[in-house]
């Protein structure tokens, strides 16, 4: 049970106030109502808050119409006289917070205090969806119920397993819609009702795929599609059950918002840490110590993700899922910047499978339609963290040249990224146009010559015509002629050591243009 006081208490702490209005302090809050102007029907709520409202005053007159004690609005102090007047005549209390607190922020503190004050003794009170569920099921006079996300992927479900049908039972094992049926609502066109209604719809059986008749109603908080709501049923639903399933839905979103709100402002706390060490800023030892995390034995996973013909969708989806769940429950923490989620892996200094099986494990757990690549850095301590970040990203450009391979580790590919960053410098400009290298080049497009390739093998099999013939398929006088003859187009001075390691850095550095 939370009241006023405690409300106001905490909220406090983010820079609100009780700055008027008529209310005991000890009153209880047992409901709470969110402002939304593109929704005409009427809520009421003790606490209302005024998201997208500036003026106080008229925060308290549609405070007064969803019946509420108190209203939380962000506005600058104090009270003008008049409003103040005016929610004490209703009887409301106004919460001012500052201007430049995040709504995010204030509304998961309110829908944490009001509605967990709310649970039962036993734990399984409003906040509880799989409580929802039941209670659900019970005012539909003991139809099945099922709460699945916009992904189609189980958050909770009623406990009744009377006449479950087959789709039920598989789809709560393998916590998703299976896939055969996924296809037939979409065949049938629930998903696009779904998404454009808040109307109840009737689905009707499928023998063929062991679906009994369903009711489904859009789970939504405005526009936005938060997930929906099915309940087992061999006919279409009179009206007083329709208005239960909607008076359902509405608290489903409810829940699903609060819970949103608290998980995304964990996901922020912990991404901005993230962030900070990979970056290189502020206390390593103190922020990897706030993560959870061992301070040695640390590498960093660069991922990144994508669906075809949605550009943020494959990223979002890969963050949700690395961050979801509590810190001792998953292995890493991970941080979403730009198109990329990176994430610190505690597996040890040498342990390169494990990070491998950490991604296949990611993989498993996203839809198949997602495409995913990864780059894996080296081990590194609290401190050596920015260094492993840009290994795991020049390993994450060498996956996605090569999607069909295992993640790129830098243990094992270092030499590779060597190779990349030299042809980064010769793509700039800065390798030198007028090398013995560049020469033969030259010569090769004007003239029709093999000298680079002659050179590349040569270098390759130090110096040993005969390998390096083999190698070109040619015969060792051949080697020898392209020799002199190169030697004459440009001084090589291959008996100088560093002309033949400038010679082979050289050749390297443009192996990406073909040559």
């Amino acid at each position: 049970m939370i009241t006023l006081d405690r409300l106001v208490d905490v909220l406090a702490g983010s820079g609100a106030r009780l700055a008027g209005g008529a209310r005991a302090r000890e009153v209880v809050l047992r409901s709470l109502v969110v402002h939304d102007p593109s929704d005409p029907r009427p809520t009421t709520g003790d606490v209302f808050l005024a998201v997208g409202i500036d003026a106080p005053a008229e925060a308290v007159a549609l405070a007064e119409q969803a019946r509420a004690t108190v209203v939380l609005v962000r506005a600058p102090a104090p009270l003008e006289p008049a409003t103040s007047a005016a929610a004490e005549h209703a009887g409301i209390a106004v919460v001012l917070a500052d201007p430049e607190a995040s709504w995010s922020h204030l509304t998961g503190l309110a829908y944490g205090l009001v509605l967990e004050g709310r649970e039962t003794a036993s734990g399984r009170g409003p906040t509880d969806l799989f409580a929802l569920a039941d209670t659900l099921a019970a005012a539909l006079r003991g139809s099945s119920v099922v709460i699945e996300d916009q992904l189609s992927r189980v958050l909770a479900y009623s406990s009744s397993d009377d006449g479950v049908d087959a789709v039920r039972a598989r789809t709560i094992l393998g916590r998703r819609l299976p896939d055969t049926v996924r296809e037939l609502f979409a065949a049938r066109g629930v998903f696009r009702h779904l998404a454009a209604s808040d109307e109840p719809l009737f689905v009707e059986p499928s023998p063929a795929h062991g679906l009994g008749g369903r009711m489904v109603i859009a789970v939504r908080a405005g526009r936005e599609l938060l997930g929906s709501l099915w309940v087992e049923t061999a006919t279409a639903f009179e009206p007083a059950r329709r208005r239960v399933l909607e008076d359902g839905a509405r608290t489903a979103a409810l829940h699903l918002l609060r819970s949103r709100a608290s998980a995304d402002l964990e996901r922020q706390v912990e991404s901005d840490l993230v962030t900070r060490l990979i970056e290189g800023t502020g206390d390593a030892p103190a922020m990897i110590s706030r993560l959870g995390l061992p301070a040695t034995g640390l590498r960093v996973v660069a991922l990144q993700a994508h669906v075809e013909d949605e550009q943020h969708a494959g990223v979002l989806l890969t963050f949700e899922h690395v961050t979801t769940g509590f810190g001792w429950s998953r292995p890493g923490r991970s941080a979403l910047f730009a198109h990329t989620v990176y994430t610190l892996l505690p597996v040890g200094d040498e342990l390169i499978e494990a990070a491998r099986t950490w991604v296949a494990s990611v993989r498993a757990g996203l839809p198949a339609h997602v495409g995913l690549v990864a780059g894996i850095g080296g081990a590194a301590d609290a401190t050596m963290l920015p260094a492993s970040r840009r290994e795991a990203d020049e390993c994450l450009a060498l996956h996605v040249a090569r999607p069909d391979l295992p993640p790129v580790a830098y243990d094992e590919s270092w030499d590779r990224i060597v190779l990349r960053r030299l042809r980064a410098v010769a793509a700039a400009g800065r390798m030198p146009e007028r090398s013995p290298v560049a020469e033969l080049r030259r010569h090769d497009r004007q003239h029709g010559t093999h000298h680079v390739a002659t050179l590349r093998a040569w270098l390759a099999a130090h110096g040993d015509v005969g390998t390096a013939a083999a190698a070109l398929d040619v015969h060792p006088n051949t080697v020898r002629y392209r020799l002199r003859k190169m030697d004459e187009a440009t001084p090589l001075a291959t008996d100088h050591p560093d002309q033949r390691l400038a010679l082979i850095v050289a050749l390297a550095a443009m192996d990406e243009d073909g040559v």
